[in-house]
């Protein structure tokens, strides 16, 4: 590991990571209602869905994005949790606890 490599921050991307790579919060949420909707989408036959045969497909597709939604959402949410953790236990050997 070089010295970069250790210095760099959780807000730099080097371009290796996986496209939703530092989408959010917000992001995963649109990743999820997205997903959600093309489910409903396939699964009702709209117009431009699959035919019956390629329903399982879409479904499919739908539920990888869902579940990509998801642990963008984890994973955003640990990171918040462990930073406010680090914050409390800042805050208190300042205060000599």
């Amino acid at each position: 590991m070089t010295a970069d490599e250790r210095h760099r921050t959780d807000d730099q991307h080097d371009g290796s990571s996986s496209w939703w790579w530092g989408m959010g919060p917000m992001g995963a949420v649109g990743l999820i209602v997205f997903g959600i909707a093309a489910a409903g989408w396939s699964a009702l036959g709209m117009p431009g869905s699959a035919s019956d045969d390629d329903r399982t497909v879409d479904s499919y597709q739908a539920a990888r994005v869902i579940a990509i939604g998801m642990v963008v959402a984890g994973t955003a949410l640990l990171g918040r949790l462990r930073h406010r953790a680090t914050r409390t236990d800042q805050a208190e050997e300042r205060d000599g606890h």
